[in-house]
């Protein structure tokens, strides 16, 4: 039993209903369920009040379709849909860096076939800007004012000395550079003065000195190919570890120095060298065997990988990513001659103790 207050009341009808409301808004009966309930209780209230003589019926609604539930936001995303892997990618602009390194080999390779002073010429602007870069960045980052007049001087008259007079010549021209760096900075405060000098004779011994076994390398008879020898295996060096690690290198080879150079990287290098050297000791030095050059090769490769991470170190003391910005898509200078300097002598010796110095 329905028991709604206006569920037993009947229904009018008839010409006077019509009249009085309209013959359009009569109500339609209500139909109870099973349970004696109206099937809508809004239409239900609705009906009623038109029947009690309250306002006219409202209009009915249409039903609307279910809006359709906006997307999950990112966070809500499915765990399993992984952003797809993203490419390796070099950490230099690759043409640019291209670039200055063909037009550095196009003066270097013509000065060095051509007039073998003017190739002198070309190590001393590359020693003197050098050793401008790192006393900069010493002054900049650790407030040390290593003396660079002194260091310009003696750097130029190193190399100069290297080639005229060989290695004796360089030895006297280190030590009177060093000499020189302790007097020029007498002339200002005591202060930090140890470890000014200290910095100083540092510069003097790592760039200009390193680089006096360049230009010693070139006296030899052979002294272009001996020089060509040097810049092949240390550029093969690096672009092997480059290559090698990018494609492959998974273990970290000095983490804590240089996060990017890999084990596999490290044998990459080794590999390339001494393919190079192998060739190199067997078709441009006079004298050389392909086996010497397989020795030449890995030694090459360890002492540019050595050069390559004293100098991160020093960058990393420093808290720089490089020297300079001189050279587009290289850094400075001294980034592209962090594997050079020290790589020099050990090639130096090694020639010498294979062939001569002749």
């Amino acid at each position: 039993m329905n028991d709604s207050p206006w569920a037993t009341e009947p229904v009018p009808a008839g010409p006077a209903y019509d009249a009085l409301v309209g013959p359009h808004t009569r109500p339609m009966p209500i139909v109870p369920d099973a349970a004696g309930r109206a099937f809508d209780d809004r239409e239900a209230r609705d009906r009623g009040a038109a029947f009690a003589g309250g306002p006219p019926l409202r209009a009915e609604t249409p039903l609307q379709e279910p809006m359709p539930s906006p997307p999950p936001p990112p966070s809500q995303a499915p765990q399993d849909a992984s952003p797809p892997p993203q490419k390796k990618r070099a950490g230099r602009d690759l043409r640019a860096a291209i670039g200055v390194g063909v037009g550095l080999g196009a003066v270097i390779f013509a000065s060095l076939f051509i007039v073998k002073a003017v190739f002198v010429g070309v190590v001393v602007v590359a020693v003197v800007v050098g050793l401008w870069e790192l006393t900069s960045r010493l002054q900049e980052k650790k407030g040390i004012k290593a003396p660079l007049v002194p260091l310009a001087v003696g750097g130029a008259a190193m190399v100069i000395a290297g080639y005229v007079r060989g290695a004796e010549g360089a030895w006297v021209a280190m030590a009177l550079t060093a000499l020189a760096v302790l007097v020029w900075r007498m002339t200002e405060p005591p202060e930090d003065y140890l470890k000014d000098v200290t910095a100083g004779v540092f510069a003097a011994f790592y760039v200009p000195f390193l680089a006096t076994f360049v230009t010693m390398l070139l006296t030899a008879d052979d002294g272009p190919q001996r020089v060509v020898t040097f810049l092949v295996l240390t550029v093969v060096s690096d672009t092997g570890a480059y290559a090698v690690g990018w494609r492959f290198g998974k273990t970290k080879l000095a983490p804590r120095i240089s996060p990017g150079k890999t084990r596999e990287g490290l044998f990459g290098a080794v590999a390339f060298a001494m393919a190079a050297g192998a060739l190199c000791m067997e078709f441009l030095i006079d004298g050389g065997s392909w086996w010497q050059g397989l020795v030449l090769g890995l030694a090459v490769a360890v002492s540019a990988t050595l050069g390559d991470l004293g100098e991160s170190m020093i960058k990393r003391d420093l808290g720089i990513k490089d020297m300079g910005t001189l050279l587009p898509g290289h850094g400075g200078i001294m980034d592209r001659l962090d594997s050079l300097l020290p790589t020099a002598p050990v090639v130096w010796l090694l020639l010498a103790a294979f062939v001569g110095t002749g």
